[in-house]
């Protein structure tokens, strides 16, 4: 297929991350306006857990319906198929969205930006153990600390260590695992199979749960306009269409090479926040922070067995 063949260049591989990380920066304002459209407190955490599941839910709808469309038959994964695919589903999208939602209610905005951006570090240093030709390499890590400097220059003034955001924190991190290891196991569940069946069925699975918590937990959504219902259809369409790149991307190139652009998400969030809610961004600390995490995502990138780290000794 034609398609498949431009994703296995490098250079699209580059243009579809960039895209992924700019459609999941919308979400960082469109989930504060979906909020407040509907009437869903910052404390409460069911509400918040219903409205991820009932984004996460519709978004592998959405991809069912791709796939319907485009494959002129439903997407149905063999049975052997079903507990890998539901494993990824709980691991990327119900424990890293479980653990961020009620993570950044117990620590800060800046600690939650910067802890978030780590999952691009998790990811690539997880990639080098699970997969023998996406090893380790001096340029990759210190590309990972450049980029993460990157996320830490920017938030600085604001980042607090203490008793009260420890717990909250900790949590967060939870969340970046969870995404990195959901990362780790796109790349081996994908392999062999559908992406598309891959991406829909753990969306869908991932959402429900989500969805099934919330409602336990108390939560209700209630839209109080029509406006409300399109922010979540955006939400819905952003993670369908980023997702099934997303998985598309991992199974065809090294994780490291992929993960590593997931710096881009504050940025993205940043200069959509600026967009969409007035926010400024255009300073010299933003554009000092987007250096620093480009020359990172370059060193990741650049192929260059020249300093690969010292094998070790037996």
């Amino acid at each position: 297929m034609k398609h498949s063949n431009l994703l296995n260049r490098k250079i699209s591989a580059y243009i579809g991350a960039i895209i992924c990380t700019a459609l999941w920066g919308t979400a960082f304002p469109l989930i504060r306006l979906g909020y407040m459209r509907f009437n869903i407190a910052q404390s409460d955490i069911g509400s918040k857990l219903l409205f991820a599941g009932e984004r996460f839910a519709l978004a592998g709808t959405l991809v069912f319906l791709f796939g319907l469309i485009f494959y002129r038959k439903p997407l149905i994964p063999r049975t052997g198929d079903l507990l890998p695919i539901g494993v990824l589903g709980l691991v990327q999208t119900t424990l890293q969205y479980l653990f961020a939602y009620i993570g950044v209610g117990l620590t800060t905005a800046t600690n939650t930006s910067i802890l978030t951006g780590t999952v691009s570090i998790i990811s690539v240093v997880l990639s080098g153990i699970f997969f023998r030709q996406d090893r380790l390499t001096a340029l990759k890590i210190a590309g990972c600390i450049i980029g993460l400097f990157g996320i830490v220059y920017v938030n600085i003034a604001d980042f607090s260590v203490d008793s009260v955001t420890f717990l909250g924190d900790i949590i967060v991190l939870m969340s970046s695992l969870s995404g990195a290891g959901g990362n780790i196991i796109t790349k081996k569940v994908s392999k062999n199979r559908n992406p598309t069946t891959v991406t829909a069925w753990q969306l869908f699975i991932g959402g429900v749960v989500l969805l099934l918590i919330g409602l336990i937990c108390g939560g209700r959504t209630d839209p109080t306009s029509i406006s409300g219902v399109f922010i979540l259809l955006w939400l819905s369409l952003v993670s369908s269409v980023s997702f099934l790149l997303w998985t598309e991307l991992l199974k065809r190139h090294p994780v490291s090479r992929i993960t590593v652009f997931m710096m881009l998400v504050p940025i993205f969030g940043t200069v959509w926040s600026g967009i969409l809610l007035g926010e400024d961004v255009l300073n010299i600390n933003n554009l000092i922070s987007l250096a620093f995490i480009t020359a990172g995502i370059v060193l990741v990138n650049v192929t260059a067995e020249k300093c690969p780290l010292p094998p070790r000794r037996r």
